[in-house]
Order: structure tokens, then sequence, then C-alpha cells
């Protein structure tokens, strides 16, 4: 007899890779494939890896019926009909030649490769990338029979639990990448002219007595330069990624346990039985085989919130003929819903919550659900907009300078030809020679002086400063260049579970008795409570009139609770549960471990600081445990107590509420002094009144999408009860003592938005940046989140997934710009959404934490993980980690992204006019001087263009982020680089300092009175060089604001930067003139001198601020004929306002007012009525109805049109509102929901979506 027993494999836990190589497997796998002959893998998209493709095509599937593409697509999407396809649970396990007891057989001994097992995991042993050479048929031998199937055929046809490894690119690679801005590039090409030249001169040509020989030093510092932007940016960008592979090595390891014929094997294989046990994470894909009560936490990979129970393949198909009105005999599951909450998939990537059992391994490695995504994500980085946008300057620098390079060469060699043929002066061949070389060399200087040098070292500065301000803020960038890109993302995706909400299930709201309603931050959520908003001071002396109801904090519950009652209370939540306290690894943290519901009560309990659950449990004496059933929807636990049995029973609201004929009693402002003293709790009967009050209480939570949870008592003398045939004490029938109960309290459930994400929401939306939910789970609750934060508001569109991917190309682009919620969407819904919004020409930053957010956060311009809870998948995307996990860091990355872009674009304001004046002038003079010899030094250029250029760039690049950064829109990613506003100070302040350094360099003899001699020609050079040095830094304070405010000394405090090297720069300066001597070729000068280049520098301040009160139009209309600014395109306007419509589907209203046409139990013969008979759904093919719970809401909406509402009383917060029933018909029938608060006469309703359903005038 062979042995079996569970063989522990290691952890497989994926890889995360530092570099990208895309192999993009998602979009192909994610098709259904039912069949084998109707599978195709060829390229549709454009981006499927064709490393797999030849993979599937070239590895021979024998002795396996099945290719890995069938059996990865069964489970993305999950799909009953594909695997009914293949034979259901038996054909599989035929096909892949295992049993389901007892796993694989082995017949031969296997290597002892390490794989997935003991040891050895997906974190090492990795096998490089690679495509195996064509198979000759011939030469294979292979059994026909799986069952006899070796280890290597096994890996060979469905590959090994492990990913291809990728090496990190290492710093000298960094170095070579960082070398490939083309900025640099030019600078490169400048260096190397630059220092040919300035050795010649220095070294070629005689040196006037006096002068050192310094012009080689202008191409050294060029290369310097150039040195420290690539060392800056590699070091920053290498550090970068050793952080993140420190981050993810804390990644929770990941073991399986699989069933084999008792040989130990270190790797686990499609086709393995796998077992599943509690906190496990599952590392492979797989077919449920048996176990018992086995559910799953699917959110980080689908993004589904609520547990997953796995069923056998038996019982699914049997559900899902039931619920198709098919009878099927046996494998019941007691009715429970099958939809979403129900199946017979394992997913890896997927945590097990409870329940033991056994899955059919199907897919393994990179075929896996996991694996496919991790691999998907392996995309080379993009260029970022900003980065882009400065190529196209650096071309355009190059093009002018050479431009005006060539034209001063041109002008000196006509001068020269003419003063060849003239003869005059009279120079020997030598002197021609060497006047010859002077015009090249002042012509090489002017394309020099026109690169700004400064430019790619101020961009790597600001990216670095930011980075490391932002490391402080909880944000890890990954990718240096995203950060810029964030300033003008215009877009943001946004996954819901785990990232505006905690994926953690918590009490939100509810009611103890029936009057006091008790909300989770009360303050922020008065919607969520359905009591009076003022109560009436005179309270009636009819205890259960609605006015007794009142409102209260979640946090000041206990004031408003007696002793007994609260003890009452917690015993309730703390003996009447199966859920415990851990701790968890990763964190460290002690957190309660069990089913959501069960630890949101704990959580609940101990968060208003009552008594601990464990000395409360230990302490009680259980008599009977009565475990949850499905069947009716509710656990109890019977404990003794000081006066008899008392049974505590928690479930679904609107069964139990049923069973109760009385309630607690709680009054607002506390119970009553002679019952405070009681040990007994003050209960009063439910009357009719009363009934209503808890009806419409669940109702109310209901439309909000809570999972509401009543918790309930009763008391008895003796146990058994008297008159109860039981065959045990502890066996005493449920139905029996479930009734005469008393209400303690109903309970709404939810998993709550996180801290802060409604304030960052409605930061984006004032920074002109719109957010969309994408989410796995279903449209009801992806609405009420989405209406909690501040996402879905006025002219908004709500759709599903599968909806979505029905539309075509032109439709889905017509729809996205109004779409805010995608709900029931898949990874590649996500995905496609991003690219459509990418082709609107919008910049788009994703955010997420699960696996399904990969390839979204891939596809977008800047990707957002979270740095606790997000899994290896999502930080392997991504960009930028929020290591706080804090939805709202957002909005300080959008801050230090605009901080960057503003940076680059002040010190290009900067760098600009400087470079204009500076090739002017030395054009001017040169062609002016019969010596060919500029105004300016070629020292003196070294210290403006060089060493004040790299002061202006850290000076303006560690400006801190503000709040106020966020009161402008975005940038479209075909804006111009440069503003009006920026064009405007560059002519205007160009114009300036060019018509003063001109003026004194020509007349400034004259105009200081003094005698024409060489002492006094250095004293005027000297003020000329002073004057243009300040006017510099002038400019650079100047620049500090780009936009039409006066106050550019806005923030300077917050600076020190700033301040120490504008000091700085005046000190050398003042040194220069004073002890520069021939070096620079200045001399010391007098006060009056002094008094006059100070004066002229500092004119361009007052000179900024008039500049900015000028109007812009005719400068913009200057600008676009110069062809400095794009034409406007026509008579389109340029930004879109809030009420426009792009377009989107029909709205088909959901009116409950129909009702009020009832008339003897006819409809009258209206108009409207007519109207709706005759409505035709759209043509589009209808999506079936993907759970029975979506008409839950509509029925009980019926009930209220129909008059039983309660709101006519005014007690319910306007429920009709955010009413389930406005859309869930309309979704049934495949359609959408637009929001309720949409205007009548929004375009929307003016094209063939909304034709036929503008709303009713009121």
């Amino acid at each position: 007899m062979v042995h079996l027993h569970p063989v522990r494999s290691g952890p497989a836990s994926t890889m995360h890779s530092p570099t990208h190589t895309h192999v993009d497997t998602a979009s192909v796998l994610s098709r259904s494939i039912p069949t084998k002959s109707d599978i195709s893998v060829e390229n549709t998209n454009g981006d499927v890896p064709k490393v797999e493709l030849v993979q599937d095509d070239l590895a021979d599937p024998r002795p396996f019926k099945f290719r890995p593409v069938e059996l990865a697509s069964l489970l993305d999407p999950k799909n009953l009909d594909a695997l009914e396809a293949l034979g259901g649970i038996n054909g599989l396990l035929e096909g892949l030649g295992t049993d389901g007891s007892k796993g694989l057989t082995l017949t031969h001994t296997p290597d002892n490769r390490s794989g997935a097992g003991v040891g050895a995991s997906q974190r090492h042993d990795r096998q490089p990338l690679s495509v195996p050479a064509p198979h000759d048929r011939a030469e294979i031998e292979v059994a026909d029979n799986p069952h006899s199937a070796l280890m290597e055929d096994r890996r060979r046809v469905f590959g090994e639990n492990v990913l291809p490894q990728r090496t990190s690119k290492s710093l000298l690679a960094l170095m070579w990448l960082a070398l490939q801005d083309k900025v640099l590039v030019l600078l490169s090409i400048a260096a190397v002219v630059s220092l040919a030249l300035g050795l010649f001169q220095d070294f070629g040509t005689p040196q006037p007595a006096g002068e050192p020989p310094v012009d080689w030093v202008e191409g050294v510092a060029i290369m310097i330069a150039v040195l420290i932007v690539v060392v800056v940016g590699s070091i920053n960008d290498w550090q970068k990624e050793r952080q993140f592979k420190t981050l993810n090595e804390k990644k929770e390891e990941r073991g399986v346990k699989v069933i084999r014929n008792g040989i130990e094997h270190l790797e686990v294989v499609v086709g393995d039985v796998a077992l599943l046990e509690p906190g496990e994470i599952v590392p492979c894909d797989g077919i449920f085989l048996t176990g018992h009560n086995v559910r799953c936490d699917e959110s980080a990979a689908t993004g589904e919130s609520d547990a997953i129970k796995k069923a056998s393949y038996a019982n699914c198909v049997s559900l899902k003929q039931t619920l198709s009105g098919v009878h099927a005999e046996g494998g019941a599951l007691g009715g429970e819903h099958v939809s979403t909450h129900t199946d017979c998939f394992v997913v890896s990537g997927s945590k097990v919550l409870e329940g033991v059992g056994s899955y059919l391994v199907v897919a393994v490695g990179t075929k896996s659900f996991n694996g496919r995504i991790m691999m998907a994500l392996r995309t080379e980085t993009e260029h970022t907009p900003l980065q882009l946008k400065l190529n196209v300057l650096a071309e355009l620098i190059a093009k002018i300078g050479s431009l005006a390079g060539i034209f001063l060469f041109s002008t000196l060699m006509i001068r020269f030809i003419v003063q060849l043929a003239t003869g005059s002066p009279a120079r020997s061949a030598d002197q021609n020679g060497m006047a010859f070389v002077q015009i090249l060399i002042i012509s090489v200087t002017l394309v020099v002086v026109a690169v700004p040098e400064g430019l790619p070292l101020a961009v790597t500065l600001a990216l670095a400063f930011a980075t490391k301000r932002m490391t402080k803020e909880n944000l890890l960038v990954r990718v240096l260049g995203s950060c810029e890109t964030m300033a003008n993302s215009s877009v943001i995706c946004t996954d819901k579970t785990g990232t505006l909400t905690r994926n953690v299930m918590s009490v939100v709201a509810g009611s103890v008795g029936i009057h006091a309603k008790f909300v989770r931050k009360l303050e922020d959520n008065q919607a969520r409570t359905n009591a009076n908003r003022s109560p009436s001071p005179h309270r009636n002396s009819d205890s259960t009139d609605p006015r007794d109801d009142f409102s209260i904090d979640q946090s000041m519950l206990n004031t408003v609770l007696s002793r007994p009652l609260l003890s009452l209370f917690n015993a309730a939540i703390a003996v009447n549960s199966t859920a415990f306290e851990d701790v968890e690894k990763e964190s460290g943290e002690r957190v309660f471990v069990g089913s959501k519901t069960e630890t949101a009560l704990l959580t609940f309990a101990k968060e208003l600081g009552w008594a601990d659950y464990k000395e409360t449990r230990d302490t009680a004496r259980v008599v009977q445990m009565i475990p949850f059933s499905s069947e009716r929807k509710a656990m109890g636990a019977v404990v003794k107590t000081e006066h008899g049995y008392r049974f505590y029973v928690k479930g679904a609201s609107e069964i139990l509420t049923k069973l109760c004929n009385s309630h607690v009693v709680v009054e607002q402002h506390g119970n009553s002094h002679s019952n405070a003293q009681s040990d007994d709790v003050e209960v009063a009967e439910i009357d009719g009144s009363s009934e209503e009050n808890i009806s419409r209480t669940i109702i109310f939570y209901a439309n909000q999408t809570l999972r509401t949870i009543a918790l309930c008592y009763r008391d008895f003398s003796s146990w058994p009860p008297p008159g109860m045939q039981a065959i045990a004490i502890d066996e005493v029938p449920y139905d029996v003592i479930a009734q005469d109960l008393t209400l303690i309290g109903i309970v709404g459930i939810e998993d709550p938005l996180r801290d802060g994400v409604r304030e960052a929401v409605a930061d984006c939306r004032k920074a002109g940046i719109a957010v969309k939910m994408c989410t796995g789970d279903n449209v009801l609750t992806a609405r009420s989140i989405a209406t909690q934060c501040g996402i879905y508001t006025a002219g908004g569109i709500i759709m599903e997934g599968p909806v979505f991917r029905q539309l075509d190309q032109a439709q889905m682009l017509e729809i996205v710009p109004r779409l805010q919620v995608l709900a029931r969407s898949s990874p590649n819904d996500k995905k496609i959404l991003v690219e459509k919004l990418r082709t609107l020409g919008e910049i788009v930053a994703v955010t997420g934490d699960g696996t399904n957010d990969g390839p979204a956060l891939k596809t977008a311009h800047v990707g957002f993980s979270m740095g606790i809870t997000g899994t290896e998948v999502a930080k392997e995307a991504s960009d930028i980690i929020l290591m706080d996990d804090n939805f709202s860091s957002i909005v300080k990355a959008i801050m230090w992204g605009r901080c960057v872009n503003d940076a680059v674009r002040k010190f290009l304001q900067f760098q600009i006019s400087t470079n204009v004046t500076a090739v002017v002038i030395t054009s001017v003079t040169a062609i002016a001087s019969n010596s060919e010899t500029s105004a300016l030094s070629a020292v003196q250029l070294l210290w403006i263009n060089i060493i004040m250029d790299t002061f202006a760039a850290l000076a303006l690049a560690t400006d801190p982020a503000s709040p106020a950064l966020l009161d402008r829109k975005p940038d479209k990613q075909t804006a111009p680089l440069f503003s009006v506003d920026m064009y405007k100070q560059i002519l205007l302040q160009s114009v300036y300092q060019i018509t003063v350094i001109l003026l004194f360099h020509f007349l400034g003899i004259k105009i200081l009175g003094l005698e024409e001699t060489s002492g006094n020609d250095t004293i005027v050079q000297t003020l000329v060089f002073n004057a243009f040095v300040f006017a510099q830094i002038s400019n650079s304070v100047n620049s500090r604001r780009l936009d039409r405010k006066l106050n550019i000394f806005e923030g300077m405090l917050n600076n020190w930067y700033f301040i120490v090297i504008t000091l700085i720069e005046i000190g050398v300066q003042v040194v220069i003139v004073f002890i520069g001597g021939a070096a620079f070729q200045v001399t010391r000068i007098g006060g009056p001198e002094w008094g006059i280049s100070l004066a002229l520098g500092f004119v361009s301040i007052p000179l900024g601020a008039l500049i900015r009160l000028l109007p812009n139009g005719p400068f913009e209309r200057l600008f676009i004929l110069m062809r400095l600014l794009p034409k406007p395109q026509g008579d389109l306007p340029k930004t879109r306002p809030d009420g426009e419509w792009n377009s989107a589907i029909e709205l088909v209203r959901d009116n409950l007012a129909t009702f009020a046409n009832l008339r003897g139990g006819r409809l009258r013969s209206s108009s409207f009525v007519v109207k709706s008979r005759q409505a035709r759904l759209h043509e589009d093919k209808r999506v079936p109805l993907p759970s029975l719970m979506t008409m839950v809401p509509t029925l009980i909406a019926s009930s209220i049109g129909a008059g039983w509402a309660p709101q006519s009383r005014g007690s319910l917060s306007d429920p009709a509102r955010f009413d389930p029933s406005k859309s869930s018909a309309a979704l049934w029938e495949g359609r959408l929901q637009i929001h309720p608060d949409t205007k009548p006469d929004d375009a929307l309703y003016r094209t063939k979506w909304g034709f036929g359903n503008r709303p009713s005038a009121v």
C-alpha cells in the first residue's frame, strides 16, 4: 500500500524586478477558451509577448490533453462554462493524469532540481527568460497516458513555479542611460568643441602679456556640469532601486502543501493536489476539489472585498442550474447565492480566511494569474512629458544657436574678405590666418553660449531635492521622472478596496434598541443616520414616537449606555464569536482573525474600550454553541448566568428582528437614575410603531449598501427549557429557542473610507484632477463608497465592466470622460480605461494595492502602490510607493510634482533670458569690433554661463512645495513649455539688458564723462560686466514667480538655499571686481560706478513687476506670429466645462412615481405609460443579471415608491437620492446610471445616449 502524506512546499512568492522587459500575457489569456479547437493566441493587441506564443506553439502538450493557455483561461476571468467544456473536474483530473484524493502518483524518480518546495521559492533559483528550441517530435518519447507522465513532461508543457530572473542595471549602465539625454548630448558636443578651441587659443597661439591661459576652462567646466548631472541622477536611481529592493524583501513568504505518493518533492507542478489552510497566501491557480467552509479573500487579486466561498465543481454547476430555473438533483449549498460570492476557482495571490480543503493545481509560474500579471509589468520606462518637451527645446536651441553662429561667421567672413581685398588693415599671411581662426572661435563660442548648460542640472537637482523631501512625506519615488509627471496629471484612476477604503470590514453605523442611532464620525457622515436632525426638546409621552430617535457619534456611545446594557452588548459580541486576536507577521500589530463580520464586531467593542473579549469569553460558561448556517443566517451561544441561562444570537437583521418581541431601551441623556443602579437591562415591547422604526432602519442601511447584523438575546430559567425535548443538553434545536427574542441592536458593516480620503479627493478636484474609481466589487458598494468620498458627482456615470468591454472604440472614447465609477471590472478593463484616457491626451495616474491593479499601474503615466498592504505585483508596477498607505499622500505627490515643474520653468525663464542677452551682445560687439572681440571676455562668460547658472539652478530648484500649487489646473500634455508670461519676461528682460549693456559698452566713456584711455575703457567694461551680473542676480529673484502676481519674495524665508546662494553670488562678484584683475579683465571701480552698476542690475526687479502688469493679448498674438506658441484650435474651447457632455450611453429612469398612476388596479392611459410600454432596450447585447442581490434594493425601493415609505414623515435622509433602484434595472439591462443631481439641461440629454431620458420636471 502506498502511504500518502502532505509534503510541505516552501515559499512560492514572486520576485520583484528593478528593470523592465515587456511580457504581457494577460490580454490574451483573459479570453474564454472553451475548447482546444477554439484556441487562438495570435497577436491581436500588438503587445502579446512572442516568448509566450512560441512556447505555447512549440511545446508538445502530450501526454496531457490540455495546453497551458486553456487552463489559465479558466481563471481569468473565472469561467464555469469553459470548465464544463473541458469535461468538468473529472475531465481535468483525467487529462492531467492525477487523482483527486491521492494526488500525483510518481512512477519515476524525478531529479533533485530545486523548485517551489522546502528551502526554495520564487525568490531564488530562477531560470533565465528563454525560448525553448523546437522539439523534434520523433525524438520526444512521451507516453499516451498522462498518469504515467514524467515530471520533466509537466515542466516542459506547463512550466515551473518560478519567474524568469532579470539582472538589475549596474551603476555604470544607469550612467550610460543618463548620458542618452539629448540636452546632455548637446552639452557634451559643446564641451568637446569648446575644450579643443580653448586649448588651441591658450597653447597654439601667442598670449598677450599678463593674461593667463584660461580659455580651456570653459570646456572643462561644461564637462564637470555634465558629469555632475549624470552622477547625481544615476546614483539617485540606483539608491531608489535599492530602497525598493529592501522594501520588497519584507513581502510575505508563500507556502504550499501538496499530496503525493509518499516521496518528498521540492517542486509544485500542474496536476498536483494542493491543500488550503487558514492564513495561507495561494501560490498557484487551481480548481477547488473538496473541503469544509473554505472562504478566500481575493481583494488583492480581483478587488472583491467580500469573502468568496469555495465549493466543488458539482455544487457550483448545481447552483448555476438552480439560479437558471433548472432543477438539479444533489449538491446544493443551502440556497446560498453563487454569483460572485461562491465559486470553485482558487486564484493565486488570494488569502485563505477560514476552512480547510484541497484544490487541483492548473497553472504555475508565468502561466498563473499572479505570474502573468508580474510578467506583464516588465516594460521599459517611458520619457516623461517634461523630458519630451526639454528634448524638443534642446533641438530648437541647437538649431537657433547654430543659425546664430553661421550668421556671425558669415558676417565676419564677409568683412574679412573685404579687408583682404582692400588690404586694410595691412596684415601678414600668419596674421590673416590667425584672424580667420579668431572668427571661427568667436562663432563657435556663440553656439556654446547659446546652450543652457545649467538646464539638466536644474532638472536633476529639482528632482533629487523633491524626492528627498517626499521620502520624509512617506512617498518612495522609484522612478525619478514620475515626480514631475505627476504635476500635470489630469486623471487619477483609483482602486477602491485597500486604496480608498481600509480593506477591513468595520461597524460604521447602527442602532442600539430602536432609538439610539450611532454613526462613525457623525460630523462627516450626517447622511448615515435616519434619526431626526433636531429632536424636539418637548418629548412626546409616547416613547415609540419617531421623534424619540436621536443621533450620536459612535465614539460617544458609552455615554448613553447603562452599565448592564454595555456589559450585555459586549458579551453578545465576544461570547457568540469564533474570531480571535493574533499578531500580524508583517506589521507586528495585534489584529483579529476570523470572518470579516465577527472581526468587525470585535474591533467595534475594542475601539469603545469595552472589557477584553478573551476575558469575557473565558469567564462565560458556555452550555451550547450553535454554528452559523446559511439556511438560518444566524449563529448563537447559550451561557449559564447567575440567574439562569442566556441565549445570545446574531445574524441577518431582516430575519432576527421578526423573531423579537421586545427591545432594549436607550435614552438620549442616559437611563433614569432608578434604573442606573439596577443590574437589569430596561426593555420595552415592540409595538407597531417600533416595528416600523426597525424596518425603516434596516431599509435605510440597505440603501447605503451596509451589511446589517442584528444582535439579540433571550433569558431562560433552566436548560434545556421546560417542555422541550432534547437529545443532550448541548443539542437543543435552534428553531425552538429562537423566538420571543429581545433586540439589543442593529449594526451596519462595511469597508470604511481611509482617513483623509474625502479631503484628498476634494483637493484633487480643486487642482483640476478628475478622480475615477475602478473596482472589481459590485456596483452598489462601489457607488456607495464613490458617493461618500466625493468621486460620484453630478454629471457622472457609473458603468459595469461587462458593459464597458462590449463598447466599440468610438463609444469608449465618448463614454470615458464622464465615467466616474467602473464596477465589476477585470484587470484588462482597467488597463483599457487607462489606454483610452491616454488616447484622449490625458496624463493618467493610477493608484492600487492589489495584483489586479498591476497592468493599469504600468500602463499609466504614473503608478502609485501601497507600501504596507500592497502586493509585490502592485509595487513592481508602480512608480511611487505610498509608504503609509494613505490616499491623501497623493496630494503631496501632486504638490511636489508641480514644485519640480515650476522649478524647471523658473530656471528656464532665467537661463534663456541670460543666454539670449549673451548671444546678442557677443554677436553685436564682435561684429562691431575690428579685432573680433566680445564685450564679455571668455572668463567673464564662464562665470556667467557656468557658475551663475549652476548656482541659479540650485537656488531655483529648492523652493519647497506649498498648498497654493493646488489652486491651478494641470497643463495639457500638448501645452507648450513656455507660457505667455514667461515669454514676456524673457523678451523684455533681454531687451532691457541688451540695451543697457550695448549702450554702456559703446557710449560708456561719454556717459561717465571720462577721457578715452585704456584704463578708463577697462573701468567701463568692468561696469558693464558688473551691471550684467547684478541684472542676472535680480532676474533670478524675479524668476521666483511664473504667474502675474507681484510678490516675488513670497516664501523666500522658507528657502534658505536661495538666500545663501544669492549672497554667495553677490560676494563672489564683489571679490572678482576687487581682486579679479587680469584674469577677468576687470579693475577696481569707484563708488559712482558701483552705484550705477547696482542700480542698472536692480532695475530688473521693478521691470519684472511692470511686465506682469502688461496685458497678455498683444504679446500672445506676437508670439504666435513668431511661432513660439501654437495657434489656437479654431473656436474650440480649451477647457471642458463641468456641465458639458462628451457623450455617454443612454440613461433610463427608474421612476418610482409611476405607482402614482395606479387607479383601480389599472394604469391610467397616460402618454408616459404608453411611451414606457413602447420603449425598447438598446440594441447592444444584454448583460445577464450578475446577482440576485442586485434586485433586493430594487424591491425595497419599489415598496417605498408605492407609498409604504416612511420618508413622507421626513425621518429619512432623502433615501431616493441614493436609492440603488435608480440604477439596478438599468445596469441589469446592460446600461448605466447617471448621477441623479445631473442638470436636466445637461448636454447628455441632447445625445443619442440620453434621448428620451430627460428627468421629469419637478
